[in-house]
């Protein structure tokens, strides 16, 4: 079954639409708010897809992605008690959201670079720094630093494998696609 072949093919024909950057700057923007898949998700393909511009779009990615996160730090500073707590316990992410809070205590803006450039939950640090009224211009400076790192590292390893690492893609797409859904089940289970 070539489930995932398919996938692959869909998202790099959709990287070419001509709205595919704006889909971009809003999958990025809300990805640091509340939405839960990664941006890289879009990206990839898309600096795979048009290597010429794999720069812009890694630009879009992390300025979209500050704004969101400069949103999420709002949303955390003003309605976290009455509005956002709630959701967060419905969610599930009550317990992240207080891994964070302890994060932040012990490491301060550090935490929010960490979580901007690696795969960590951005979302939950932007809305935990405003929730903790972390100062406003280290949060953002820690933002660009640590999301521009994270998009323009992604999209210069697009750029630089060019034809050969889309080839490649393509031929393991299969066992890539299926290890990932493998190893998410298994990290389900233990940490359920």
């Amino acid at each position: 079954m070539k489930l995932f072949q398919r996938m692959y093919d869909s998202t790099l024909r959709w990287t070419k639409h001509r709205h595919a950057p704006r889909y971009l700057a809003a999958m990025s923007f809300a990805e640091s708010v509340f939405f839960p898949i990664p941006v890289d998700v879009m990206l990839a393909p898309m600096a795979l897809g048009t290597p010429s511009k794999a720069w812009r779009f890694a630009m879009i990615a992390t300025i979209a992605s500050v704004l969101g996160g400069i949103a999420g730090y709002f949303l955390g500073e003003y309605a976290y008690s009455g509005f956002i707590h709630p959701l967060v316990v419905e969610a599930g992410y009550e317990a992240k959201m207080q891994h964070a809070i302890d994060w932040f205590k012990e490491y301060g803006v550090w935490v929010v670079f960490l979580a901007g450039f690696s795969p960590i939950p951005y979302k939950v640090f932007t809305i935990s720094a405003g929730f903790l009224q972390l100062a406003f211009l280290p949060f953002v400076i820690a933002s660009v630093v640590g999301r521009g790192m994270r998009f323009y590292l992604v999209a210069g390893l697009m750029r630089w494998g060019g034809p050969k690492m889309e080839n490649a893609l393509r031929q393991h797409i299969e066992t890539i696609g299926w290890a990932t859904v493998a190893l998410a089940v298994l990290a389900y289970l233990l940490l359920r």
